[in-house]
């Protein structure tokens, strides 16, 4: 395990594009994205600027299909049942279960019963805490984000230890 994705947040502000291609130079060995892309505009300047993927906390097919126009991978927001299966219908093979800690731990795993176990990729998202990423993992998530919480003095540091990184 270890540090591999870094999402950006997207920005509708001149310069934002071109910040992330800088970063996208001088971190090689980082996946980089956009976080909360929510428009058309959102994903053509995380195209414009070399990023690897965008995540949406929203699913909107005509999202996706502009995000595959630019060959852009899009991970979509999803909550419900209707969600996960419009975005499997979709063809998305990665989720954002989003806001997680609202959901609760055992939201995935129950959506598994009724949809069945070809369920796609599930980032959790959403309000969690570096203290609670091997719960989700255990629960059945595939990965975990972390937001300002992993700001906290201290915490990405506590939590790569308790991975064992």
């Amino acid at each position: 395990m270890g540090l591999v994705h870094v999402e950006i947040a997207w920005r509708d502000q001149p310069g934002w594009s071109e910040a992330c291609s800088d970063l996208v130079r001088r971190f090689p060995g980082l996946r980089l994205g956009a976080a909360s892309v929510c428009t058309a505009a959102a994903v053509a300047a995380a195209a414009r600027a070399g990023l690897g993927y965008a995540v949406s906390p929203v699913l909107d097919p005509d999202l996706q299909l502009d995000a595959e126009r630019h060959g852009l991978t899009l991970v979509p927001g999803v909550m419900t049942p209707s969600e996960v299966h419009a975005a499997r219908r979709l063809g998305c093979r990665l989720v954002k279960l989003f806001p997680a800690a609202t959901l609760g731990l055992a939201h995935w795993a129950r959506l598994r019963v009724p949809l069945g176990a070809d369920l796609p990729f599930c980032i959790a998202a959403g309000g969690l805490a570096p203290e609670e990423v091997r719960s989700w993992l255990e629960a059945g998530v595939d990965a975990v984000t972390l937001g300002s919480r992993l700001s906290d003095d201290g915490a990405l540091a506590d939590l790569l230890r308790d991975l064992g990184t």
